[in-house]
């Protein structure tokens, strides 16, 4: 496309996807849309088949040397501990070397360079730029900016103001299958701050991909689900209720995702004016939930799921976390174009 910037947001993003894929697959991330159900299935079954290769040496030996000649930005202005290292750890598995700026202040953007000038300066030196920034869009601007350049590089949004983080929505999915077997036909309840959440948008969005969902979104009157989301799932079908009474939503659910109060958003210390003690785990809670239900939860938490309640086994926040490593490690090899050199390694007899 060679409209201006401000045309170019203008357009939805279901309407602009193919400008950020290449020789047809997807080659930017920036968003929960760019993921189609057959997309999530071939990344999930990749991600699955990358974690057994990796049992043994050969395996582990195999992966490292796929990208070895080719290094990643890490380019975060906001803190991060998880979606930092499991990209990492992600980078590492396929062997690229890896850069960081998680500093602004340690970045020429202090002495007025622009975030264009920036970012065409990691893509001098690196072949994939990973970014999480506290601005809206940004990392979408990013991609724009690299794919109009003479030196195009991939960027994967890990986390983008409040509004995306398609990475963490891949890993959620990754999750649910490992653990439910499929997403199909599970009923979803997401609990805390859905209306500053961006884990939960983007998660809600990809459940558009799969049939026979419910959601559940329970949340204080204050940080309901943000209306665009809710009219995305009406458009692809996807039913939901809202409640503020989460007991009512445990009794049948097949995953619970607790989200922590997004108070780094606040603007008049709103967060501390609502009541969110309705909307936290406890024993008596966790006696209303199936035994074959999952806790998720995208981290860092708080009170929502205490720490005593970590002996139960439907609570899944580690395991999960490490999933990430292995799904971002997925879309990595898919970026890169070695889906099937991957799925085609077999481990020695």
């Amino acid at each position: 496309m060679n409209a201006s910037w401000e045309t170019f947001t203008a357009v939805p993003p279901a309407d602009k996807l193919d400008f950020f894929r290449k020789d047809g697959r997807l080659y930017d991330c920036l968003f929960a849309q760019q993921f189609d159900r057959a997309l999530l299935d071939r990344l999930c079954a990749l991600a699955d088949h990358m974690r057994l290769i990796t049992k043994e040496r050969a395996g582990d030996d195999f992966l490292r040397g796929l990208l070895a000649d080719k290094r990643a930005m890490l380019y975060f202005s906001q803190p991060s501990t998880r979606t930092f290292l499991s990209h990492m750890s992600a980078c590492h598995i396929l062997g690229l070397r890896v850069m960081e700026t998680r500093d602004l202040k340690t970045s020429s953007e202090v002495k007025g360079e622009s975030l264009d000038d920036t970012i065409r300066t990691f893509a001098s030196y690196v072949d994939l730029i990973i970014m999480r920034h506290h601005g809206a869009g940004v990392a979408e601007r990013a991609a724009w900016v690299l794919n109009r350049s003479p030196r195009p590089v991939p960027v994967i949004n890990a986390g983008s103001g409040p509004d995306e983080h398609p990475t963490q929505a891949l890993l959620d999915v990754y999750s649910l299958q490992r653990y439910l077997g499929t997403v199909d036909g599970k009923h979803i309840v997401m609990v805390g701050d859905l209306k500053r959440g961006r884990t939960v948008r983007s998660l809600s969005q990809l459940m558009g991909n799969y049939k026979g969902v419910r959601l559940s979104f329970a949340a204080p009157d204050a940080f309901r689900m943000a209306p665009d989301i809710l009219e995305f799932l009406k458009r692809r079908g996807v039913p939901y209720r809202e409640t503020s009474d989460l007991d009512s939503a445990l009794s049948d659910a097949d995953a619970v995702y607790m989200t922590r109060i997004q108070d780094e958003h606040d603007k008049d210390g709103e967060s501390g004016r609502v009541d969110t003690g309705p909307f936290k785990l406890d024993r008596a809670r966790m006696a209303l939930l199936p035994e074959r239900t999952v806790v998720m939860h995208p981290l860092p938490r708080r009170e929502e799921i205490p720490a005593e309640l970590d002996d139960d086994p439907r609570i899944v926040i580690f395991r999960q976390e490490r999933n990430g490593m292995w799904a971002r490690a997925a879309l990595i090899a898919h970026i890169f174009g070695l889906e099937e050199r991957v799925l085609a390694y077999r481990r020695p007899s």
